[in-house]
């Protein structure tokens, strides 16, 4: 995954103090006996301590990607979890700070080489990191929470991909088994409590992934956070096909009326084919049949596979006639309820 790399990020404090060790350590393998020999172990700590800090400070910028190259799914979440901007922002305050005291131990050194006290050029430089360092402590912070957040974006692929909907109970997790070669993974995910379930399937040599998002897609947009909402945005450039699952036996918990009501909702909000299956077709009776008609596009039962396969086929079939290159549009998640007239 993009972001599982990234290290903790650690204090202005903790680098400080391994700085400065290391800075003794290198100071006592010098024997000093002459103004030379001083001089030289002052330099000796004033460069590592020197390039302890910028390396560090360097290496915390490059853990973290650019994000001008990762995909525009991982980009937004991003952006809703920290806000990129200010990522960029403190990315770059530690940069600065890196090459700032790599610049002071090379000036300061210079200093040492025409001054009969070493010592006290060393210190004053030692200050000035410090200085520096417990400057950019805030940004420190704002990284290593950063990175603490972006550690939990689901670990998906951009691959050719199928995103489940649909209220909970009606069958979304048995459709996915059904269909997957493997058990569905679940993923941390930070905008549910439920997680991400992610399985896998190959279909025609090239791997598909299948996606249901528990706690994303299974009630009213109307009852979403801001958060929520751009994350269900960010699905637009994750799906390509969006397969909603309803459940008209009612044994769920939720009337018909009530999930066609959020399948309308989903399908004007989401920018990608939607194909509606009803599931639990072995509890029908005709009257459902009958109604299923004009509300649905597909019947089957993931409890006895009865119509499950077709139901998949229909999906690869669809899956077949998309363009990879399609453009995606920005869309306007707002309830409908809530737009002005």
């Amino acid at each position: 995954m993009i972001f599982e790399k990234i290290k903790t990020v650690p204090t202005s404090e903790e680098l400080l103090n391994k700085a400065f060790r290391r800075a003794s350590r290198a100071r006592k393998g010098k024997t000093v006996r002459s103004v030379y020999s001083r001089r030289r172990a002052e330099e000796s700590m004033l460069l590592t301590a020197s390039n302890i800090l910028s390396d560090n400070l360097t290496d915390i910028v490059r853990q973290f990607p650019s994000f001008e190259n990762i995909p525009e799914f991982y980009r937004e979440l991003s952006d809703v979890l920290v806000s990129v901007d200010m990522l960029r922002s403190n990315l770059g305050s530690v940069q600065w700070a890196g090459e700032k005291i790599y610049e002071i131990g090379r000036t300061h050194v210079g200093k040492m080489r025409h001054s009969d006290n070493p010592k006290a050029i060393r210190s004053a430089a030692f200050g000035r990191m410090s200085s520096i360092m417990r400057d950019i402590d805030k940004n420190l912070s704002f990284l290593n929470d950063a990175r603490n957040k972006l550690r939990k974006l689901p670990d998906v692929v951009m691959e050719p991909t199928i995103v489940i909907a649909g209220y909970p109970n009606v069958g979304k997790s048995s459709f996915v088994s059904h269909v997957s070669s493997a058990r569905p993974k679940i993923a941390s995910y930070p905008f549910t409590t439920k997680g991400l379930a992610i399985g896998h399937v190959e279909i025609k040599g090239q791997r598909h992934q299948i996606i249901d998002t528990p706690g994303l897609l299974d009630r009213p947009l109307g009852q979403r956070n801001e958060i929520e909402l751009q994350a269900i945005l960010a699905l637009r450039h994750l799906g390509d096909v969006l397969l909603f699952i309803i459940d008209p036996t009612g044994t769920c918990g939720y009337e018909l009326d009530d999930q066609m009501r959020l399948h309308n909702e989903i399908k004007e909000h989401i920018d990608m084919p939607v194909l509606t299956a009803a599931n639990k077709s072995d509890l029908f009776d005709d009257i459902q049949d009958m109604k299923l008609d004009k509300q649905c596009d597909m019947i089957m039962s993931t409890l006895t596979g009865n119509g499950v396969k077709a139901v998949w086929e229909r999906i690869i079939s669809i899956m077949d006639t998309i363009d990879p290159d399609r453009s995606m549009k920005t869309i306007d998640l707002k309830p409908a309820s809530d737009k002005p007239e």
